[in-house]
């Protein structure tokens, strides 16, 4: 059974709703930023993000012209 994004979101959204039941919503937003971070990095250090390019995005320059 191979990884697809369906079945990363399913177990996304399970972790994060059961997160929120189990321990409220702060601990939930915790969680999801700590995910996302984690993302991040794991895209920085396989190669698959351009560091110039979010920098750029977040200061409101456009990638095409």
């Amino acid at each position: 059974m191979t990884a697809t994004a369906t079945r990363t979101g399913i177990l996304i959204g399970a972790v994060l709703s059961l997160t929120w039941i189990a321990f409220g919503f702060w601990p939930c937003l915790f969680v999801a930023v700590a995910m996302a971070v984690g993302a991040l990095i794991g895209r920085l250090i396989d190669g698959k993000l351009n560091v110039a390019t979010l920098v750029d995005a977040f200061r409101g320059k456009r990638s095409s012209s």
